[in-house]
C-alpha cells in the first residue's frame, strides 16, 4: 500500500491561524466525513482547539450508510463528545445545528444574558479536512454562495467570517491535514473519498483497496454496475480489476478504469457506504 502523504504550506499557515482566533470563538465545528468519520478526523485539531467546546459535525451522511452513520453518532456520544450527522443540502440542517450549538453554550448564554447583554450571536470556527464539505454546508447555513466551493480538495485558501443568522456566525477555515498520516490507511481512505489531490497517489493502489472493501461489503453493487458474476468476484483483487476494466469497454486500460471507478465511488453511484468500522481504527 502506497504511504500517501499531502501537506501544502497553506495548511501550515491555516493551523496557526486557528490558534490565532480561537479566544474569538464560542467553540469549534470540527466537520468530519461521515463515510470515513475516524479517518478525518485531524490530531492535530484537538491540539489546537485545547479545552474550546467542540461539536463534531458529521457531512455527507447522504452518501454515508444510514446505520453506521447512526452508530458513530451514538458511539461519540458514549466517550462524551457531543456529534450530529447532516445532509448540507437539506433544509433543515442550519436549525439543527444552531441547536446543537445553543444546547451545548446553555450556560454560558445564560450567563452572558445574565450581565445584560442579549442576541448575542453564538461564534463558532469551522476546521476540517480539505472536501470534507466545509464550504457547500456554509453556504447552506448561511444561504449565500460565500464560500468557494469545488468538488475537489484545497478549494478554500483564506479565513472569512460568514454570517449564518441572528444566532450563529461562523469563522472559515482552509481545509487542514496533518504532516504525517501514521497509519497508511488513513491515507488511502482520505485519496478514496477524494481529500488528497489526484496527483499525489497511485490510483490503481488507491482503487483496489476500495475495490477489496466494496467486494466484501457491497458485491451487490460492483454486479449491477460493472457486470460482475459472482464467479468473477471470486478472483484476486487485480484480476477483478481487469475484469471489470474490460466490462465496461475501457479494454486493457486499467488505469483510466481506476479513475473512473473511484469517481464512481465519490458520487455515489455505488450506493451509499462507510469505510471506518464503528468504534475502531480505520481499518476496512
Amino acid at each position: 500500500m502506497a504511504n500517501i502523504q499531502w501537506y501544502p504550506g497553506h495548511m501550515a499557515k491555516a493551523i496557526h491561524q486557528v490558534e490565532d482566533k480561537l479566544h474569538l470563538v464560542d467553540l469549534v465545528f470540527e466537520l468530519v466525513d461521515a463515510r470515513i468519520p475516524e479517518a478525518s478526523r485531524n490530531p492535530a485539531i484537538e491540539k489546537v482547539i485545547q479545552n474550546k467546546p467542540k461539536l463534531v459535525i458529521m457531512t455527507k451522511k447522504d452518501l454515508a450508510d444510514p446505520q453506521m452513520t447512526a452508530a458513530w453518532v451514538a458511539h461519540y456520544r458514549e466517550q462524551g463528545q457531543v456529534a450530529i450527522a447532516v445532509d448540507s443540502r437539506n433544509r433543515n440542517t442550519a436549525k439543527q445545528i444552531t441547536d446543537a450549538a445553543t444546547t451545548m453554550l446553555a450556560d454560558k448564554i445564560a450567563k452572558i444574558e445574565a450581565r445584560g447583554i442579549t442576541n448575542r450571536p453564538v461564534r463558532a470556527v469551522c476546521v476540517g479536512v480539505p472536501n470534507v464539505g466545509k464550504s457547500t454546508l456554509l453556504n447552506h447555513i448561511v444561504n449565500k454562495k460565500i464560500a468557494q466551493v469545488g468538488d475537489r480538495p484545497g478549494v478554500t485558501k483564506s479565513q472569512q467570517w460568514l454570517k449564518a443568522s441572528k444566532k450563529l456566525e461562523l469563522l472559515d477555515t482552509p481545509g487542514i491535514l496533518w504532516p504525517k498520516f501514521e497509519d497508511p490507511i488513513v491515507g488511502t481512505k482520505l485519496a478514496v473519498t477524494g481529500a488528497i489531490k489526484e496527483n499525489i497517489y497511485p490510483n490503481d493502489d488507491v482503487a483496489l483497496y476500495a475495490l477489496t472493501f466494496f467486494k466484501k461489503y457491497h458485491a451487490d453493487q460492483l454486479i449491477a454496475r460493472y457486470h460482475v458474476t459472482p464467479e468473477q468476484l471470486a478472483l484476486s483483487e487485480p484480476e477483478l480489476l481487469v475484469t471489470m476494466t474490460k466490462n465496461v469497454g475501457m479494454r486493457d486500460d486499467w488505469e483510466r478504469f481506476c479513475v473512473a471507478f473511484l469517481l464512481d465511488i465519490r458520487k455515489g453511484r455505488l450506493g451509499r457506504f462507510t469505510l471506518d468500522l464503528t468504534g475502531a481504527q480505520p481499518d476496512a
